[in-house]
């Protein structure tokens, strides 16, 4: 009598990371139709949401050293996205604040966000959606991950980033 077939291994890592480099592929081409890398993107949302943020606080939160971020905020300053203001209390350090433009930018972003989501949960029911996610945010808590942005944002090359927005 022949056993059961034992189930293969679940391959559920290689799943999630290949999804993940799917999700990051297309979230990037829709990045670059508006003239912007995923990390200009991360940057310009997080900002978004933390206004007054030191350049030395976004290169920690990036886990990118300080000179990393630099031509990245110099990028997004000269296409008039972003504002650097010396800090009231500490002289040293600048904070950076969303323009009008950045700010238009950044909801622009959240309806691409959006959309992005949308078609990539497609598949999946409402509740299945929201199932997923609160499974996704569990194991991303666990493994001590920012929610709100790619720890490797900051770090893309500054070479390859100013050949973009040429």
């Amino acid at each position: 009598m022949d056993s059961p077939a034992q189930p293969g291994p679940k391959r559920t890592a290689f799943l999630l990371s290949q999804l993940g480099a799917l999700a990051s592929s297309r979230f990037a081409e829709r990045t670059r139709e508006i003239g912007l890398t995923p990390s200009e993107a991360g940057v310009l949302r997080l900002i978004g949401r933390t206004p007054g943020l030191s350049q030395r606080a976004l290169a920690d939160r990036l886990g990118a050293v300080p000179s990393r971020v630099v031509p990245l905020i110099d990028s997004l300053q000269a296409r008039g996205l972003v504002e650097r203001e010396r800090s009231s209390t500490d002289r040293r350090n600048y904070e950076l604040r969303l323009t009008i433009e950045g700010a238009q930018v950044l909801r622009q972003l959240r309806e691409i966000a959006e959309v992005h989501e949308a078609e990539l949960l497609a598949p999946l029911t409402g509740e299945q959606s929201a199932q997923l996610g609160n499974l996704l945010a569990r194991l991303a808590g666990a493994n001590a991950l920012d929610l709100d942005l790619h720890r490797d944002a900051g770090r893309e090359d500054p070479a390859t980033m100013t050949q973009l927005h040429r």
